[in-house]
């Protein structure tokens, strides 16, 4: 079995665990050290019938209609590790290993997956059919990290919008679903649902019986139909860090805010906000998303390693969007050697402006005071900002350049 990456969590609280009433989404991706996350924004777009779209590693049929969205994204690929969209759906996705054959041939990540269910999905349901229906048509598969090293992982999802969530888990092109209305929930690296099934991959049942994971007599639980009977050590470890995150939130059930979610991503005693060996938290994102219709969304990232030493920035939906090139990473287009055959054989240098930026500031003397504060001082702004946003004290269509703005307010503190 391939080693697993050490962590991801992703996070979320709906009313009454939200201080307001508000629903709070949050995720640390945890990669390779070295890899650059970008954030992008793509605007909604109408394709013609028949169109492709070209995806990672595999071309799929494009939709007719796509929706605005914003990504946190490993550089090198096409999907993303995290994002959300204009109709205020949120997504993150977790590495899982189960009993069922990691495919090692080319297929959907569960990167692309996510993209994909942002770009075609108006609520958190209507995204997990289109990742459910594009699953079981395409499969997921191929490498997961920017190297020729064979490295593959089937996926669990965190779906959420205004007034629900979904957690979305799977074994190949099996899954089943979990609904979740109210209070808080916490996904890692393992499989979580047990008999709480609310939607189900048809011959799900069936094939854990056939393979004799299930007698077919009881209550079903996807959890022990489907988890490895001999679990790596470090996936033993998960169950630890996904404890840790169920009792920070369990800490803060009725209070949840963004800045109390935006302190579960920093802990680093649970292990949430990692920096180990191979692996860290290489970005991180918040969302807040008001029950009210009216009341844009507010969506925080990072775009750079280590929330603990990071700037949260305020990214909200707009009729004019402002281009923000100084977290998008250089392109390579045909020459990528993620797209070259065979893939990987080279080395890009895919560090955008603001995490060069951050990592000198990193290796200063006295990168720990001066960092800390730049990083409170920003956010205290934004934050600030945001709050008289949501209060309506200002319209949202006049924040479009806030994540611009500080983006660019970063880089000057660390010049």
């Amino acid at each position: 079995m391939a080693e697993p990456p050490r962590s991801c969590d992703c996070f979320v609280s709906l009313p009454p665990g939200s201080k307001e009433d508000y629903v709070i989404f949050g995720k640390n991706s945890d990669r390779p050290r070295d890899e650059v996350q970008e954030v992008v924004y793509y605007p909604a777009s109408s394709h013609a019938p028949g169109s492709t779209l070209e995806c990672t590693y595999v071309s799929i049929p494009q939709a007719e209609h796509t929706h605005a969205v914003v990504l946190s994204r490993p550089a090198w690929l096409w999907g993303a590790e995290m994002g959300a969209n204009e109709h205020g759906v949120c997504i993150g996705n977790e590495a899982v290993w189960t009993k069922e054959p990691v495919n090692p041939e080319e297929a959907l990540l569960g990167m692309d997956l996510v993209r994909l269910g942002l770009e075609r999905g108006e609520s958190a349901w209507a995204a997990l059919n289109v990742i459910t229906g594009l699953l079981e048509q395409y499969g997921q598969g191929g490498g997961c990290r920017e190297t020729a090293e064979p490295f593959s992982y089937h996926n669990t999802f965190l779906l959420v919008d205004r007034l629900e969530a979904w957690v979305l888990e799977t074994a190949g092109k099996l899954w089943a679903a979990q609904k979740v209305t109210e209070g808080v929930k916490n996904i890692s690296n393992q499989l979580t649902i047990g008999t709480e099934i609310s939607a189900e991959h048809p011959d799900l049942r069936g094939a854990a019986q056939a393979q004799g994971w299930w007698s077919g007599e009881g209550d079903f639980s996807f959890t022990s139909a489907f988890s490895p009977d001999n679990p790596p050590a470090r996936m033993e470890m998960a169950k630890q860090r996904y404890m840790g995150g169920t009792a920070l939130l369990q800490q803060h059930d009725g209070s949840v805010t963004a800045e109390v979610m935006m302190s579960i991503l920093r802990d680093k005693a649970s292990g949430i906000c990692m920096d180990s060996e191979g692996f860290r938290t290489t970005g991180s994102m918040v969302s807040i998303l008001p029950r009210n219709p009216e009341v844009p969304c507010v969506h925080f990232l990072t775009a750079t390693p280590d929330p603990s030493r990071s700037v949260f920035k305020p990214f909200i939906f707009t009729e004019s969007m402002r281009t923000v090139s100084m977290v998008m990473s250089p392109q390579y287009g045909p020459d990528d050697p993620v797209r070259t055959q065979p893939r990987f054989q080279r080395q890009v240098d895919r560090k955008h402006e603001l995490y060069k930026a951050h990592q000198t500031a990193l290796t200063s003397p006295d990168a720990g005071v001066s960092l800390q504060e730049t990083m409170r001082f920003l956010e205290s702004q934004c934050l600030e900002e945001i709050e008289a946003m949501l209060k309506g004290e200002i319209q949202g269509q006049e924040l479009g350049d806030l994540f611009f703005d500080c983006v660019d307010a970063e880089i000057k503190f660390y010049q």
